[in-house]
């Protein structure tokens, strides 16, 4: 009896729980129709959210203000680029700047180039300025130490050359001769002509020493005077910079420190001169003034009167 009635209960459970499932089931109608299009429209109207109202304001801001659209508008009001300026195009008006941007371009060349010669050959260097203000007892081992290194003698005579040139074209401009011409002509004709002196200068002593048999001192003699030729080009650098880019009194007072310093390194060579020939040769100071008249001065004052001669009939 126990099982028979075990059985009855199961039987009347299992119809309870199937009448509830088919009562949750809804079946659609026949004549719907499953579309796959109108599933995604649905999820992609469940996913994603609606789209906001786009703000007017801005756009009625910028068509008032004769601009398309907002990022012309920011543009146009860019603090370090002009956007919003008039185009150059060809044939419109260009302004043309025509000052001493070449001359400032050389000047800093030249400071580089100073700055290249001082780290490479800063033993030179060094040398050069210990013997020059006889610093040093070991002048005769330093003599030659600078006599065997030609490259950095031939680079440094070359920028005395240039800026010598240049100082040279300062002061034509200054002066007003042959102010007509090109400032970059004149400083060239200098330079050309202070290297056709000084070479003409080397041969001619080297003649006459090899001709007197006293190639000793016409040695020393020639050493002296590139010495000082050498620290004369790099004591005109500055000088160079003041005289391009000062005027007034600042001009004036460069000028004439300059020709101080021009003048007391040329006293001090032949000072150097006299003390080196006479070590060489018996020379009294009277023999060694008339030297300097004949072969130092009367050839420059010669050489100064054709040039102006020159220039002037040209001008």
């Amino acid at each position: 009896m126990i099982r028979i009635y075990f059985i009855l209960l199961l039987i009347l459970f299992t119809g309870k729980i199937f009448a509830q499932s088919q009562a949750s089931i809804q079946v659609a109608p026949a004549d719907t129709v499953f579309s796959p299009a109108a599933a995604a429209v649905t999820s992609d109207t469940i996913s994603i959210a609606p789209k906001p109202l786009l703000d007017t304001a801005w756009m009625s801001f910028t068509r008032q203000g004769g601009y398309k659209n907002f990022t012309e508008f920011i543009f146009s009001k860019h603090a370090f680029f002009g956007f919003s300026a008039k185009p150059i195009i060809e044939g419109s008006d260009i302004k043309h700047f025509s000052g001493k941007e070449i001359l400032f371009y050389l000047l800093i060349a030249l400071l580089l180039i100073f700055a290249f010669l001082k780290s490479a050959f800063a033993k030179y260097l060094s040398d050069l300025f210990r013997l020059f203000f006889r610093r040093t007892l070991k002048q005769r081992q330093i003599t030659e130490q600078l006599s065997q290194t030609p490259l950095p003698s031939l680079l440094f005579n070359s920028f005395f050359m240039v800026t010598a040139g240049l100082y040279i074209a300062f002061l034509l401009k200054h002066f007003n001769v042959r102010s007509g011409d090109s400032f970059w002509m004149l400083s060239l004709y200098s330079a050309a002509g202070l290297g056709a002196i000084y070479l003409i200068k080397f041969l001619g002593l080297k003649f006459t020493g090899w001709v007197l048999n006293m190639s000793g001192a016409t040695d020393a003699y020639i050493f002296i005077i590139f010495i000082i030729n050498k620290v004369i080009g790099i004591f005109l650098l500055p000088f160079l910079i003041l005289l391009a880019f000062t005027q007034g009194n600042v001009y004036q007072v460069a000028l004439s420190l300059s020709w101080c310093g021009l003048a007391c390194l040329f006293g001090y060579r032949l000072i150097l001169s006299y003390s080196a020939v006479r070590n060489q040769v018996r020379v009294k100071p009277f023999h060694f003034l008339i030297y300097l008249c004949a072969f130092e001065i009367i050839p420059l004052l010669l050489i100064y009167k054709l040039l102006l001669y020159f220039l002037l009939q040209n001008a």
